[in-house]
């Protein structure tokens, strides 16, 4: 396989990881949180994951037996040797917009997180407070004041 092809299966993986992590930031700003779809987002996130990790291992081989140096250096310099630093770019950009999208999502996440431990806290403290007797009364009556005068 060649670098440029490598690059574009790279580009085309990091645009689809975008596309789940918007759909992700959308399921988590709706109203109702869909449980279901969040997990099959994640799913299909950590597969894309998992095959961008593959391609970049390529990656990265393919750099190191052309003999230039690892990082973004050797890496942009092997795709300039190779005639493909457009896709290089195009990859460098996908990343960064997926990062920014990620971190995105993982805030929303966060806050949603937060805000469920706010309502249970708040469910925990009701169902300490004791509302009916054994009776079934409610609990004690305050008490009233006697005016004579």
């Amino acid at each position: 396989m060649s670098l440029a092809t490598l690059l574009e299966t790279q580009r085309d993986g990091l645009q689809r990881l975008t596309a789940l992590l918007e759909q992700e930031c959308e399921a988590l700003a709706a109203g109702q949180i869909d449980g279901e779809l969040l997990q099959r987002l994640a799913a299909d996130k950590q597969a894309l994951l998992a095959q961008l990790e593959h391609s970049e291992q390529q990656r990265r081989a393919f750099q190191t037996a052309g003999g230039y140096p690892e990082g973004d250096a050797g890496a942009r310099q092997a795709a300039r040797d190779a005639g493909c630093l457009d896709a290089w770019q195009a990859v460098r950009a996908a990343s960064e917009h997926a990062a920014r999208r990620n971190e995105l999502a993982g805030s929303m996440l966060w806050m949603r997180l937060k805000q469920n431990q706010r309502m249970l806290d708040l469910i925990h403290a009701v169902s300490e407070k004791t509302l009916y007797d054994p009776q079934g009364r409610t609990g004690p009556r305050s008490a009233r004041l006697k005016v004579s005068a």
